[in-house]
């Protein structure tokens, strides 16, 4: 499911498909019931010693139970409660140079080591079709490790009738702000992954993500006319304390326009915000086409990231081994290769990172086994490097894996996955109200919106959520109909400004789409608020001819 699609579900057809995409239904108390660790490790070593007993040179093993509670409400009302479990076991080997897979969600030994017997079938399949062996980089195995998404509170633990309570306050918040309709979701998330693999790896990972979206909208009955606004919480790899709102959590936007959350989140004020905003997007004046300084907030510019920086640099949409979910990407090896091509302006510094506290991609090893880390993508400018897995790294000349491999269920392949991909605060002391100072002919933007990107991730347009114009420096009334058009080089070499790191946070999205069959993934991108000089803005309300 893409990002775009979902956000124009409506509660309760989204509560009904979840459940096929997410799992099977069961009971809120069946969440809480672990798999046994001893039962884990001795269906792993089914699965290992009977792969490499039919001739697999390598085996990788992922036991995954994945759990879900889905929390939809309009209005005074609650629409749908989902709970989704999905048990089974994935093995993926290399034989004879090639990659088979094959999974099965019978817990039982038998099946287990069925699957990996058809999982070596299909591999010596493969490679009588297949012209270059599969090489993975080393990786030494680390024995039994656990990990966990460092909780204080088990979404599992809380009461649904607490959590439908809270939905329903934020939507009479919304409601009583100014909107005609609200709608509030609570999406929580437990992965349970054990990996196991022939190197000698036994790894328990314990994970966890939540994510509230928020909708109002807001009609002027005379003309029937509608405008909306979006909650602007970030979806987060934290526990249920992400909801205790903490006084120093909450920042100003610039000018005072709206509450921003940094570490935790307060649902019910930004509900009241989201319905004033819609009403008062009523009223606001369309933009005047031309060129404009943008300002964009972290919660603006974590799509913009993710579209023009992180698609592209997946390695495999370089190589042109994927192109699915809008194609390739214009950042080539040969550019990479040149060690000089300008990505951007030199104060635009851009890091892959999984092991950021409270990100989506925060996990410590990936589903190869590969312990997480951090890397440089862009450094002053330059595009220095991409996001590899084992079997791309020697493409790239690098030693080991970046440790960004990812399946999105025991039942899929694990394959290359954007790991949280952020923009560096600037290194000078600025706040976003210092940074329009001298804005002469500006537009300040907050939240993301909808987007459009060409097949190689280069030319683009965007819109956003709140939006408003920027006058001799100062932030005035709210604008309508806006959307930014540039190429990736020309935006990012317009970089002219970033706040500093007391401005940096994140925002993401559950569902990055990519793969066939498809497969969606879950991540963070981190930024301060940021400027770009001289950008390209249109009015989307437009009539042509």
């Amino acid at each position: 499911m893409e990002r775009r699609a979902f956000l124009n579900i409506s509660g309760l057809a989204l509560g009904t498909m979840l459940v096929p995409i997410f799992g099977n239904a069961v009971a809120a108390d069946e969440l809480l019931n672990p798999l046994a660790d001893k039962f884990k490790k001795a269906l792993a070593d089914t699965a290992l010693n009977a792969a490499t007993s039919a001739g697999a040179s390598y085996c990788d093993v992922r036991i995954g139970r994945y759990l879900n509670q889905f929390i939809t409400t309009r209005d005074l009302n609650v629409e749908n409660i989902t709970n989704t479990e999905s048990v089974g076991v994935g093995v993926r080997v290399v034989c004879n140079g090639a990659y088979g897979f094959a999974a099965t969600s019978d817990m039982s030994p038998d099946s287990v080591a069925a699957a990996a017997r058809q999982a070596v079938a299909i591999a010596k399949a493969n490679a009588k079709l297949q012209v270059e062996p599969v090489r993975l980089a080393p990786l030494k195995g680390v024995g039994e490790v656990k990990w966990a998404t460092p909780i204080k509170k088990d979404w599992r633990a809380v009461p649904i009738k607490e959590k439908a309570d809270l939905l329903i306050a934020a939507n009479k918040a919304g409601l009583d702000g100014g909107a005609n309709f609200m709608q509030s979701l609570m999406f929580q998330v437990n992965q349970q992954k054990y990996f196991a693999s022939t190197e000698g790896s036994y790894i328990d990972q314990d994970v966890h993500r939540m994510w509230m979206p928020v909708f109002a909208t807001a009609v002027d009955k005379a003309t029937n006319k509608f405008r909306s606004r979006q909650g602007l919480s970030s979806p987060v790899g934290m526990g249920y304390e992400y909801l205790d709102a903490r006084p120093e959590d909450k920042l100003k936007a610039a000018g005072g326009v709206c509450t921003l959350y940094k570490n935790s989140y307060d649902l019910i004020e930004d509900a009241r915000a989201c319905g004033r905003q819609a009403k008062e997007k009523l009223t606001a004046k369309s933009v005047v086409p031309g060129k404009y300084d943008l300002v964009l907030s972290p919660e603006h510019m974590y799509l913009t990231i993710h579209e023009s920086v992180g698609h592209p640099t997946e390695l495999d949409r370089v190589l042109g081994y994927e192109a699915n979910y809008a194609g390739t990407s214009f950042a080539t090896l040969d550019k990479w290769q040149s060690k000089k091509f300008k990505y951007g302006a030199e104060r635009v510094n851009i890091t892959a990172d999984k092991t950021v506290p409270g990100s989506l991609g925060a996990v410590g090893y990936d589903d190869e086994g590969v312990p997480t880390k951090k890397w440089d993508i862009i450094r002053d400018g330059i595009l220095v490097n991409y996001q590899a897995t084992r079997d791309q790294a020697h493409i790239i000349g690098e030693k080991e894996s970046h440790g960004c491999s990812y399946a999105d269920s025991w039942s899929s392949v694990q394959f290359q996955r954007m790991p949280n991909i952020s923009l560096e605060a600037g290194k000078k002391k600025l706040t976003p109200d210092e940074m329009v100072k001298d804005i002469k002919k500006g537009i300040y933007i907050v939240g993301a919106g909808s987007f459009s990107i060409d097949q190689q991730r280069y030319n683009f347009q965007f819109g956003g959520q709140l939006f408003y114009e920027i006058k001799d420096g100062k932030i005035t009334a709210p604008l309508e109909d806006v959307a930014y058009q540039s190429n990736t080089q020309e935006f990012w070499s317009a970089c002219s400004a970033i706040c500093d790191e007391r401005d940096w946070r994140m925002g993401g999205s559950f569902f990055d789409g990519k793969g066939q069959p498809s497969q969606v993934s879950t991540v963070s991108h981190g930024s301060s608020t940021t400027r770009f000089n001289g950008i390209n803005v249109i009015n989307t309300a437009r009539k042509i001819g």
